[in-house]
């Protein structure tokens, strides 16, 4: 998504050029192309798909939403495993119309996780619950903190249910390097993504991730409390940004390759 201009064949094709070899693909590009094609052209560049984004939206009250719900993540959960990637990310969904109650719709993303997560691992998928910025708690996800993301976890096996680490969501919280290392200790540690923060944030706020290096968040802070925690997994990088959209997407790629270089490793 970080560069979503780019055509899957193009996205692969750049990456081949600069020496990328891991990519984090979303269901949408997927599915434009095609589920089956896409496997095989990252396949066949030799590129390993981390993760894919994204599964969730759990929070509905009405049985036959919940239903949809289930069917589709069941569905995410089968892409993954076509594409090759064990970890499927899950945004957990917000609050549903007219409604107020918070703990109410964590438990409804409990119950749907106590269904999905046998048949994950049936595939080889793990559902990486993905904790958001507390900005996002009404639309998009009750899930606002790593506490509150390894509290929902935790009630499974690590390798069913586990927690995405994203710099953009919770660089701001002091408990959550405690978190990492809690995350870290029982292997739930799934993927860790990097996003900046930049201000101010843009209308609808969504697309305010900004550039590695443009913002707030210290990079390597953040990487070494995940190392710590005894990840080894890739790291990812994941922007949603409407400038850098706009911009040649090779050269965004290049860019943000370079970024990471710089402010990680």
């Amino acid at each position: 998504m970080t560069v979503k201009q780019l055509s899957m064949p193009e996205l692969v094709d750049s990456c081949a050029q600069l020496g990328i070899g891991n990519v984090g693909l979303w269901r949408e590009p997927v599915e434009s192309y095609g589920l089956e094609a896409t496997a095989k052209l990252v396949r066949d560049a030799g590129l390993t798909v981390t993760t894919l984004c994204r599964g969730g939206f759990f929070t509905a009250i009405d049985p036959r939403e919940r239903a949809e719900a289930l069917a589709d993540n069941r569905r995410a959960i089968d892409e993954a495993a076509t594409l090759g990637t064990d970890t499927l990310v899950l945004v957990s969904g917000g609050l549903p119309a007219g409604s107020r109650d918070l703990h109410g719709a964590r438990e409804r993303i409990a119950d749907a996780l106590a269904e999905l997560g046998p048949y994950a691992e049936e595939h080889g998928v793990r559902l990486a619950i993905e904790p958001l910025h507390p900005m996002y708690a009404s639309d998009r996800c009750v899930v606002s903190t790593l506490a509150q993301a390894l509290d929902l976890a935790e009630r499974f096996p690590a390798q069913q249910v586990g927690v995405t680490v994203d710099t953009y969501h919770i660089w701001w919280d002091d408990t959550a390097p405690a978190q990492i290392a809690r995350a870290g200790a029982s292997g739930r540690i799934h993927t860790f993504q990097l996003a900046d923060w930049t201000t101010p944030l843009p209308e609808g706020v969504l697309t305010g991730r900004g550039q590695i290096g443009d913002g707030a968040i210290d990079m390597r802070e953040w990487q070494r409390y995940v190392e710590d925690a005894g990840y080894t997994g890739a790291i990812e990088v994941e922007l949603f940004n409407d400038g850098l959209w706009a911009r040649d997407g090779r050269e965004v790629l290049a860019e943000t390759a370079a970024r990471f270089v710089e402010h990680t490793v």
